[in-house]
């Protein structure tokens, strides 16, 4: 069995490759755990691979805020500096100084 390690981390900030939203990663499956009609309602020419992490995130975009489900190869490191405008941030979070989010200690998954 290959052992797959993840490239981002809890608390990092990210945005999607192809569509315009940032967001900050609060959970992770190692593989894709979400359902097959969700996987297909993906554009065809940007369907990720199943068999690579799947990162959960607490989203932003113009329209408002989200919980994102988002592949790996789609995700690149945020640079903006800045945090995420998301309400959650702050019940999931103790904090943001360097570009990351700490995680409470009691919050666990």
């Amino acid at each position: 069995m290959n052992t797959i390690y993840a490239k981002f981390q809890i608390g990092q900030v990210v945005r999607h490759r192809h569509f315009s939203f940032r967001g900050v990663i609060f959970d992770v499956d190692p593989q894709f755990a979400n359902t097959e009609e969700w996987w297909l309602s993906i554009p065809e020419e940007i369907r990720p691979r199943k068999d690579q992490p799947f990162y959960h995130l607490l989203a932003e975009n113009e329209q408002g805020s989200y919980v994102a489900y988002v592949s790996e190869q789609n995700l690149l490191i945020d640079t903006t500096g800045e945090p995420v405008s998301h309400p959650q941030a702050a019940v999931m979070f103790a904090g943001f100084e360097g570009g990351h989010y700490r995680l409470r200690p009691h919050v666990t998954h």
